[in-house]
């Protein structure tokens, strides 16, 4: 489970993370509660896992940010509740960014699923307090929403043309297009091709 906390501060942990750096798991998955946050100015999903010791970003995504890299010891892994293994490659000296506020501090690069996992370290260091019930996060006074990524709280959405329109046969064209379900919804993931304009929405050619 990621988080049995509700309405209490967060334990002080005892041992230096370099003596066992370990998490619940490499991925949310259907039971993760997530943040929307970012590191270094990335925008990036971010889960809160109460079961971990450390903070952890990405490989892929490290490599694009701008932090002052820390090598660390070799042979250095990350464990999970359940057995699984990760490679430590380093440390980074990262701003990260969680609600209107913005936090320093040094996180583990994993190969993980998640972008990022935010651990006990970084939640007790600024004094974090998870609510389950209100399925928030709250730091000075500020209220962060917390969301799940399963499959009952994800939704379909369909597009509607914005006007109506009539096009040619064996052909494709750029329209205009709204959400069906408009304004009911708060998270939304598109595949959109970036050397198009994300002012429309791109149609297949028709028959």
């Amino acid at each position: 489970m990621y988080g049995r906390l509700t309405g209490r501060r967060l334990p002080f942990l005892n041992k230096a993370p370099e003596e066992g750096l370990k998490v619940s798991a490499l991925c949310g998955g259907r039971n993760g509660l997530y943040l929307e946050g970012s590191i270094c100015g990335i925008h990036c999903l971010m889960l809160v896992d109460t079961g971990a010791n450390v903070t952890l970003v990405r490989t892929d995504l490290a490599q694009k940010l701008k932090g002052n890299f820390i090598y660390t010891a070799p042979n250095i892994s990350l464990k999970t509740a359940t057995g699984e293994k990760a490679e430590i490659h380093g440390k980074l000296d990262a701003a990260i960014e969680c609600g209107s506020r913005k936090f320093q501090h040094k996180i583990y690069v994993a190969d993980i699923t998640d972008p990022c996992i935010l651990g006990l370290d970084f939640l007790q260091k600024f004094n974090f307090m998870v609510d389950l019930e209100k399925n928030e996060i709250r730091t000075g006074g500020e209220e962060i929403p917390l969301f799940s990524a399963s499959a009952e709280d994800s939704k379909l959405c369909s597009v509607l043309a914005k006007e109506k329109t009539i096009i040619p046969a064996r052909s494709e064209c750029l329209i205009q297009g709204v959400p069906e379900a408009s304004g009911k919804f708060r998270y939304a993931v598109t595949d959109f091709p970036s050397q198009v304009s994300q002012k429309g929405v791109l149609v297949a050619a028709t028959l």
